[in-house]
């Protein structure tokens, strides 16, 4: 397809001078490539790039328009190409992560502003009520009112240090909203982790479960191409996700305490709680952050677990965690994640 004397090209990713060339591109525009992308258009003026943009799953970006071609509609054909390839592979509800300078150029190609992070982030989406849908579901999940508190986890697996943790939160409030990460970015798939959470939660009566879907972000899937240094990512997407959950979440569920359990370990983590004590309190949020759980004077982790059975100890696992997750991970069911943790040096 042309616009005007461009030309649209689908950019060959497997290929090392192709994608070395989108990776110079972006450099030049102040951006990285992402390691994630499954998609990439570029508009060609002869042989130059004058714009590209990409897509990851459901999400938008690295979308970048040279400065020698601003202001010629080039980003509105490159979204629209990502849109129709998109929905072309039955994605249809739409995300984009951008600078908020941004905002009115895909305000226009009709993306609605979800939370910001001023001078640093924006999360936009193609639905006009997105959110609204999902508040609308929580809620129906829960059918509860009074005092609430919330915690958000991803369990990959479930331990007992989970277990703990959720089981002081719910001592603690009335009712408690759990809610699992649902990225696929992790060694155990969003439904496994969902069910091994509801499996060793079930003796709690007051504890209610939700997927995060869309509108709890995991740092797996914050893009960092548009942020410069690793310290303004981690802080932008703690921000990011808090402002959801303070303008959204906890107001529909009546959510007056969150808990989280402290992290030695992971940076991402820690900063994330951080910031959840900075932001939460002003919008009537109390935060306790408790320690982690530990055996032999070692905590509790989901990574110490993924590691034990990388290494082929998965017996050392059964004091880690709860019947339930090790009943599961002893399981047929489990066999191919199991061989995936084994041979790979995946993170999460």
């Amino acid at each position: 397809m042309w616009y005007g004397s461009f030309r649209e090209q689908v950019v060959n990713l497997h290929n090392e001078a192709e994608r070395s060339e989108l990776s110079e591109f972006l450099k030049r525009q102040g951006l990285l490539l992402e390691a994630d992308i499954e998609y990439t258009i570029a508009l060609l003026d002869g042989r130059k790039i004058a714009a590209v943009g990409s897509l990851s799953e459901r999400v938008m970006k690295c979308i970048a328009v040279d400065g020698e071609y601003k202001n010629m509609g080039l980003a509105s054909g490159i979204v629209t190409n990502l849109i129709n390839e998109a929905y072309a592979r039955g994605k249809t509800h739409l995300f984009i992560y951008t600078k908020p300078e941004n905002k009115c150029i895909f305000t226009e190609l009709g993306f609605y502003t979800i939370a910001e992070v001023p001078e640093k982030s924006v999360l936009m989406e193609n639905r006009s009520d997105g959110i609204k849908r999902y508040i609308d579901e929580i809620v129906n999940e829960s059918r509860t009112k009074g005092d609430s508190g919330a915690i958000i986890v991803n369990c990959n697996p479930f331990t007992l240090g989970h277990k703990y943790l959720i089981e002081y939160a719910a001592s603690q409030c009335r009712y408690l909203h759990v809610f699992v990460l649902w990225e696929e970015k992790s060694c155990f798939p969003a439904e496994i982790r969902y069910r091994l959470v509801k499996e060793g939660v079930r003796h709690l009566s007051n504890v209610i479960l939700h997927s995060g879907k869309d509108y709890i972000i995991s740092n797996a899937t914050f893009p960092s191409y548009f942020i410069k240094t690793y310290e303004q990512w981690v802080e932008t997407y703690a921000r990011l996700d808090i402002e959801i959950f303070a303008k959204y979440i906890a107001p529909a569920l009546d959510i007056r305490k969150r808990f989280a359990g402290e992290e030695p370990y992971c940076r991402v983590t820690a900063v994330y709680n951080e910031v959840m004590q900075e932001i939460l309190p002003a919008h009537g949020i109390d935060v306790q952050i408790l320690p982690r759980v530990g055996i032999n004077g070692k905590p509790i982790s989901a990574s110490i677990v993924r590691a034990l059975i990388r290494s082929g100890t998965i017996e050392k696992v059964s004091g880690l965690v709860p019947e339930s997750t090790y009943r599961f991970l002893l399981s047929s069911e489990a066999e191919d994640i199991i061989r995936h943790i084994r041979e790979t040096d995946q993170r999460h």
